[in-house]
């Protein structure tokens, strides 16, 4: 069977570890490859080739590294349909929402392009007399990406090309469930000129974690994952000296007031609700309606559309499905017992996806689109995060009952509010808890030139991904001052009639 390996010093490297991890494809349930989990030894290994290549990439210009992530913006447009395939294949999501993801990664890059600007520094004259003050923004060293399942083409992206641009080597530990996205981004690094040993992924479970997280060469961690598994990673690392940013676990909620335009607002929310099987951190889970009008025009607008979607596998012939997969049939089990769950506790099931059946596909790992109606704060599918294609509505009477709603969640990833008062809407923006706002947009993920993350106990650490946010977590700044002593001058000079190049 084939083995997926890891990335090291420039080339597949050949694991020695006897420790491996299977991977599905989740349309048909069927074992495709399996993945190398490893050893401790081997990730040390892995710290010490970056640590060994840091010297020479941090000397390098930043134009020259802004030139490797031109051409590497060319290398992913050209082989942009081979990744998608590659995601679809492994993860699961339909091939168009796969073509997203690549293009939502390749606009950071696009941003790291421009490294030559953003870490420029500051200066100011005459802070003293004759004296001078300018400020370094340095690269760290050796930094670290543990990215997860749902996006194994963006969520990486977020991370190391802008940790790359400012002259860091990078570690990426991609999710053992689709890792064969990981390599084909470091063979395209390395087709754009990228030095050996500059980028690195090491395949692995909480064994390699825990050695990355703890290794003193490792100066910065980045992380999106489950919350105690965010606060892990902060945790840890902090505790070892290193910079960490780590972002957890969502429930977005919607409020979708009286006077919205229900229509757009309904398709908006189908998108936000069951795009990639809502196994995204910026899922749209909880509709909060106000007014039962508004409830009742919001489920039968919905269920109309529930009812047209097609299902099934991400890469087909013909007509693309709307939906695909999940992940794995260990999590299409945990999606399930969510639902039997919310029947039990006394939610209003209106339609269930538990036993969905997809022709020719039996033996995938598909959950249907699933509707709940009058659900309550106390109630286990409200609280926490699914993670699948789940809708819950709450009803409340008022805009404020729905915004003190929001506001008591422990997480505050995202949220957005569907209305056409522009009072109404400035208002929400300011006073609602959550990190990234959407005014009538359901899914408000910053550009790559603004910084992505949330608030509460979505994110763990002080500086976001990419964006500004970004370029300061992956340098830290040195103020210089200076003064020269009067006396010096050079007196002697050579001429030189042609135009200075790097």
């Amino acid at each position: 069977m084939e083995t997926v390996q890891n990335f090291i010093n420039g080339q597949i490297t050949e694991s020695r570890s006897e420790r491996f991890a299977p991977i599905y494809n989740p349309a048909t349930g069927e074992q495709t490859r399996q993945v190398v989990l490893s050893s401790a030894a081997e990730v040390e290994q892995v710290v010490a080739v970056a640590d060994a290549a840091f010297p020479a990439w941090a000397k390098t210009s930043p134009l020259k590294r802004a030139r490797v992530m031109f051409k590497f913006k060319s290398l992913l447009e050209q082989n942009m349909d081979k990744l998608a395939r590659i995601i679809s294949n492994e993860h699961g999501k339909v091939y168009s929402d796969a073509v997203g993801e690549v293009t939502r990664g390749l606009e950071v890059v696009e941003f790291a392009c421009g490294i030559p600007h953003l870490q420029k520094g500051e200066h100011s004259a005459n802070v003293g007399t004759g004296v001078d003050s300018h400020s370094l923004m340095q690269p760290l060293g050796v930094c670290v990406g543990v990215t997860p399942f749902n996006f194994p083409a963006m969520v990486p992206m977020w991370m190391f090309p802008i940790s790359l641009a400012t002259g860091n080597t990078f570690i990426l530990k991609p999710s053992e469930k689709d890792p064969s996205l990981a390599l084909e981004l470091a063979k395209l690094l390395k087709e754009a000129g990228l030095p050996d040993g500059v980028f690195n992924v090491v395949n692995g479970d909480k064994e390699a974690v825990d050695v990355l997280l703890t290794e003193p060469r490792v100066q910065a961690v980045s992380f999106v994952g489950s919350t105690p598994i965010a606060e892990y990673i902060y945790s840890t690392a902090s505790a070892h000296g290193k910079r960490c940013q780590a972002l957890g676990g969502a429930k977005n909620h919607c409020i979708l007031m009286p006077d919205a335009d229900l229509d757009m607002a309904a398709n908006a929310i189908m998108g936000a609700a069951f795009g990639a099987a809502g196994e995204r951190c910026m899922a749209l889970s909880v509709a909060v309606v106000v007014g039962d009008e508004t409830g009742d025009k919001l489920i039968t607008n919905l269920s109309d559309q529930i009812a047209k979607m097609h299902i099934g596998p991400g890469i087909v012939d013909g007509t693309e499905n709307d939906m695909g997969p999940v992940i794995s049939a260990v999590h299409k089990a945990k999606i399930c017992d969510y639902i039997t769950t919310g029947v039990e506790q006394g939610a209003s099931l209106l339609i269930d996806g538990r036993d969905l059946v997809v022709e020719g596909h039996e033996e995938g790992y598909f959950v249907g689109p699933t509707l709940f109606d009058n659900v309550l704060p106390e109630m286990t599918i409200y609280k926490e995060e699914i993670f699948g294609p789940v809708l819950a509505i709450v009803r409340v009477p008022d805009y404020k009952t729905g915004l003190d709603l929001i506001n008591r969640h422990e997480y505050g990833n995202g949220t957005a509010i569907f209305t056409r008062d522009g009072e109404t809407a400035r208002q929400f923006s300011e006073d609602v808890l959550a990190g990234m706002v959407g005014i009538n947009v359901p899914i408000p993920v910053p550009m790559a030139f603004h910084s992505f993350g949330g608030w509460k106990r979505s994110v763990f650490g002080p500086l976001n991904v990419h964006g500004n946010d970004g370029v300061r977590f992956y340098t830290r700044m040195k103020t210089v001052t200076s003064r020269w002593p009067a006396s010096v001058r050079l007196e002697q000079h050579a001429s030189a009639f042609t135009m200075p190049t790097m």
